[in-house]
């Protein structure tokens, strides 16, 4: 009887290259679920960003009405200083919360746009806009913070943007 040498040697490379396979497919598929992961949290940041870029504006939008209502409002009319929370479609400022606001902001499928009553998702966008009055006697400058907050995987997260506006229209 002759002793046969390479008998299952194609057993062992099968299984050797069916493991290989296996680890790479694994490997891809580690890459995938992270490449979704990071694509989530890069499009949170970017919503929140824009929705912090939003609360400024607001700001900005009501310091203009102040200019041109009739008769012309004074500097800084509507605008006290303290944390506030303000809808896209605000024309004034709510009451001064004393502190960072805890409502979150829903959205809209019908408009596409987020706000605290309307909308059919609850999302966990919180943004509060703080305003200080800077310069002498509070009535050249205004300091606005737009601060918006989520979670995100058990993680608070945060966008802060800062402005200034300033009197630059003064009158005589």
């Amino acid at each position: 009887m002759k002793k046969r040498y390479g008998e299952g040697q194609v057993l062992i490379e099968a299984i050797v290259a069916i493991s290989i396979g296996v680890v790479g497919l694994l490997g891809f598929l580690q890459l995938l679920t992270q490449a979704v992961s990071i694509n989530k949290d890069v499009g949170q940041k970017f919503v929140a960003t824009y929705l912090a870029a939003e609360g400024i504006e607001i700001v900005k939008s009501l310091v203009d009405e102040n200019y041109t209502a009739t008769p012309r409002a004074a500097w800084g009319t509507g605008l006290a200083d303290g944390s506030y929370e303000v809808a896209y479609n605000a024309t004034a400022l709510g009451s001064n919360l004393g502190a960072r606001s805890t409502a979150v902001l829903n959205y809209d499928f019908t408009s596409g746009l987020y706000d605290y009553t309307a909308g059919e998702i609850s999302t966990s966008f919180i943004r509060t806009i703080e305003l200080t009055n800077l310069g002498t006697g509070g009535d050249n400058e205004l300091k606005v913070v737009s601060i918006v907050q989520w979670t995100a995987r058990g993680e608070t997260k945060k966008v802060i943007l800062e402005s200034h506006f300033f009197n630059w229209r003064l009158r005589p």
